[in-house]
């Protein structure tokens, strides 16, 4: 027996089995891949002008719901580098919504206490956008909305492990149509298609400028 395998003995099939069932869970718990941003974008949008008129403001705002669209999956960093994979991540607090209630109101009570003025349309922006991210993760992942009276996570859509690769359970799936609808929206409504279009007339104009050039030098 080599020294590295006399090191690291073979697994045990209880041990395979529960390192399997816990990959399976985490398969299961994925829920968006592509559409919290680009649904934070559309919210931001139409929140940002009604709670902060005025440019800046606005642009304030909204950079601060784009970045609670993400902000629940930041428990992502202690699942990988800490947990070990141990614990579904939307178990974690930051995916728990009695959780940002608690602090939240907690953030209220201590500027109440320091005096100082709160901030209002950030708090807004802070919780649309974190109960946006939740409300998708809800489609196909799971949110234990009741918590703590029920632990339990609610589920609209259940989607099969049919794929040897878990990715593609969700990417064949038809849910991931809603997130594509969803992209698209965004893209169309932050005018990609005609930033497109403009990139791509200017990078033409640009292409028939070098080739006349290029004549009038041969000539």
């Amino acid at each position: 027996m080599s020294g590295a395998a006399a090191r690291w003995p073979a697994p045990k099939p209880a041990e395979i089995a529960f390192a399997w069932g816990c990959f399976a869970q985490f398969d299961r718990e994925r829920a968006m891949f592509i559409a919290h941003l680009p649904a934070g974008y559309l919210m931001a949008r139409r929140l940002a002008p009604r709670l902060a008129p005025g440019a800046s403001p606005s642009r304030r705002l909204l950079a601060v719901c784009l970045a609670a669209a993400v902000l629940p999956d930041i428990d992502l960093l202690y699942f990988y580098l800490v947990d070990g994979r141990q614990t579904l991540h939307h178990d974690y607090w930051t995916h728990i919504p009695a959780f940002w209630l608690l602090a939240t109101g907690t953030a209220i009570a201590l500027f109440r206490i320091a005096r100082a003025p709160v901030p209002w349309p950030a708090v807004a922006g802070l919780l649309a956008g974190v109960f946006l991210h939740l409300a998708l993760d809800t489609v196909t992942g799971g949110i234990a909305w009741l918590y703590p009276y029920d632990t339990g996570r609610i589920v609209l859509i259940d989607v099969p492990a049919r794929f040897g690769w878990w990715v593609w359970n969700f990417v064949l799936h038809w849910s991931f149509a809603l997130e594509i609808a969803i992209l698209v929206w965004a893209a169309s409504e932050a005018g990609l298609p005609r930033r497109m279009r403009e990139l791509r007339r200017r990078s033409a104009a640009a292409m028939l400028r070098r080739r006349a050039l290029r004549q009038e030098r041969a000539e």
